[in-house]
């Protein structure tokens, strides 16, 4: 329970905690970022770790001059690149196995199923798209793989997302981060970073569900 606590403090904190990070370990912060993002985006059983509320207080800490902006931008790029090629890996070597789990404290497959539908509507679109959903993002590369894309056209696909992101979100950060209402509000802004693409998830599923209900009738 403590360690469950502890990462909802620094998911909803998670600028207090890197500034002191930095204060502490300087230059390691770059090996500590480089892990989230690789393990949130590359490991199948890990949706729940920081992501766009992440990249988005680094932004902010490179725009106040406690990182490097052009060396964290590029970093976090191959880690989340790299990430989602590990993910895509796993998912097409032992993917099929997938499916004849139950649902466990590792692994939701009513989550997965979620996100196998979403990326068979949407086809590989999806990895672009998916990026800028949490959870999502963790299971679109591994349903990828047990689609069996080809790795040529998914990493097409995972570059494209992963530099919109990326360079997109801390960038975002890089100029608004230091904006005074933005740093009074920032655990709101958290909040509805990691809330309001998964109501937009949510609503589309229904609206789908609601539509091919229609459509039976």
């Amino acid at each position: 329970m403590e360690i469950i606590a502890y990462l909802i403090d620094f998911i909803l904190h998670v600028d207090k905690h890197l500034e002191a990070f930095v204060v502490a370990y300087g230059p390691w912060v770059y090996a500590l970022l480089f892990a989230i993002i690789f393990v949130e985006t590359g490991v199948v059983v890990m949706p729940f770790l920081p992501g766009d509320s992440l990249l988005f207080v680094v932004g902010a800490m490179c725009g106040v001059g406690l990182m490097s902006y052009p060396l964290t931008v590029g970093l976090l790029f191959v880690a989340a690149v790299l990430g989602n090629q590990s993910n895509y890996t796993i998912g097409r070597y032992f993917g099929p196995k997938v499916f004849q789990w139950e649902d466990s404290r590792f692994f939701n497959k009513r989550a997965f199923n979620q996100a196998h539908d979403f990326y068979e509507k949407y086809g590989g679109i999806t990895i672009v798209a998916a990026r800028f959903m949490p959870f999502l993002r963790t299971f679109a590369p591994f349903v990828a793989g047990v689609a069996q894309m080809t790795r040529s056209k998914f990493t097409f696909y995972d570059v494209t997302g992963g530099a919109l992101w990326v360079g997109g979100i801390i960038t975002a950060g890089y100029f608004f981060g230091s904006v005074p209402w933005v740093k009074a509000n920032l655990d709101k802004i958290i909040w509805a970073m990691i809330l309001l693409p998964g109501v937009l998830v949510l609503f589309g599923a229904w609206k789908g569900r609601r539509k091919a209900a229609a459509g039976a009738l």
